[in-house]
């Protein structure tokens, strides 16, 4: 019984210090609780709120007005006469044919090869007899293209420069910046005259360090519509020849510019026939109003077939981990169209229906705002192209169209004339001869 006191203690002291483990245990697993719960919050609490897309703000601004009245001009894709969206009857026919007729597995990561190569034969044409040259996959539409270029930049070109012009459509900056390529400008549009800068231009691609990229738009220039003539393309050619630079051509309207598929190609073709090697990005988004699909093509024309083939084998591994492989759908009936000739021979008849009709609207703007009796000149309305007029109005103009007349576009005084009819030409008319007065 005498060691009972003793051991007692002791075994107190143990409890005790049992306790005092368990009370730190838990202040720990506490503490490192409160910290983790505390990173879970600090994960995403400083990314903030990104800057509203420009032309998708604008279509939120003008489904927001409750006037009968109102005009959207910022939408990027075409419009009938009734303002209303359209699907060639090529490509329903082409839906119609390829239903059901193929499996639904996946493409290769290159795409649908007939695709691709009707594709690069759509582009190049006969100034590129030798298509065994070229390095070609299917690509996202427009976009998806001059992405992989611009990562296959980085990856192959380390260094080179990439000079974008200004203006250009906003998204080829972010395009080359996420790939992290270092970015320049080079001159494009004059306001003065609202023409092409060429002197500017030129003087550019001669500054530019040899080796360089240029990002060219090969037809109806977005934003501007000011396309250089067939005689400056050649020069632009020759010049950029003897600097040693690369022409990569962004091609989002082959045959919706003029409603020729060969004129529209033609800078691209210019240049292959002086010997460039370039690069190429296709869009069948407007030609074929194959908006959603996404369908699109990106090439590059080497010095041989086993060059090509090496190149092409990157430009695989480039899409890769971005996509895996492009989609099915839209490629099987570009592909149908392109391949049958009756079917392209409509889809040519209407895409050149497309052009005409933007063509016509752009005459109508501008007879209209003479007939107002405008002080200022009109005539770049005609004098552009495609689906973009640069009309030369202000921000704060802009801003006024939209707050007193209900007519949206955006701030820079991009129309698309492809919101512009027969129905709203004259009080589109009227209302920009009232705030550019």
């Amino acid at each position: 019984m005498a060691m009972a006191g003793p051991l007692a203690a002791a075994a107190a002291a143990r409890s005790l210090a049992a306790a005092s483990s368990a009370l730190a245990a838990g202040a720990r697993a506490f503490a490192s609780s409160s910290a983790a719960a505390a990173a879970r919050k600090s994960w995403f609490s400083d990314v903030g709120m990104a800057p509203r897309d420009p032309i998708l703000g604008v279509t939120e601004k003008f489904l927001a007005d409750t006037s009968p009245d109102k005009i959207n001009l910022g939408v990027g894709a075409y419009r009938d006469d009734s303002g209303k969206p359209v699907v060639l009857d090529c490509v329903r026919e082409a839906e119609r044919r390829i239903a059901g007729k193929d499996f639904m597995e996946y493409l290769p990561i290159g795409g649908l090869r007939d695709f691709v190569t009707e594709s690069v034969k759509l582009a190049y044409g006969d100034a590129c007899p030798d298509l065994s040259n070229v390095a070609a996959v299917q690509s996202l539409s427009g976009t998806g293209s001059c992405r992989l270029m611009a990562e296959f930049q980085r990856r192959f070109m380390p260094h080179s420069t990439v000079y974008i012009p200004v203006p250009t459509w906003s998204n080829h900056h972010s395009i080359w910046r996420d790939a992290g390529v270092p970015q320049s400008t080079y001159r494009y549009y004059k306001p003065e005259t609202k023409g092409l800068d060429f002197e500017g231009l030129m003087e550019d691609v001669k500054a530019a360090p040899s080796g360089s990229l240029f990002l060219l738009h090969a037809c109806a220039h977005n934003p501007t519509g000011v396309d250089p003539t067939p005689e400056q393309w050649a020069a632009i050619s020759k010049l950029m020849a003897e600097r040693g630079h690369f022409p990569f051509f962004d091609m989002a309207y082959q045959g919706f510019a003029s409603g020729d598929c060969d004129k529209d190609s033609g800078a691209i073709r210019t240049f292959l026939r002086d010997g460039h090697r370039l690069g190429v990005s296709q869009s069948y988004a407007k030609n074929m109003g194959m908006y959603g699909q996404r369908i699109g093509a990106f090439s590059i024309v080497c010095d041989s077939k086993d060059e090509a083939a090496r190149v092409e084998s990157q430009m695989k591994l480039v899409a890769r981990p971005m996509y895996s492989n492009p989609p099915l759908h839209g490629a099987l009936m570009v592909k149908t169209i392109l391949r049958d000739p009756q079917l392209k021979a409509q889809w040519f008849a209407e895409v050149r229906g497309m052009a005409e009709r933007i063509i016509s609207m752009r005459a109508l703007l501008r007879r209209n705002l003479e007939q107002l009796g405008s002080q200022h000149s009109w005539k770049h309305i005609t004098d552009q192209i495609g689906m973009f007029a640069y009309s030369g109005m202000t921000p704060e103009m802009v801003d006024t169209l939209a707050a007193k007349h209900s007519i949206y576009m955006t701030r820079n005084g991009r129309i698309s004339m492809a919101g512009v009819n027969t129905k709203n030409v004259a009080r589109l008319a009227s209302a920009m001869h009232e705030v550019t007065k």
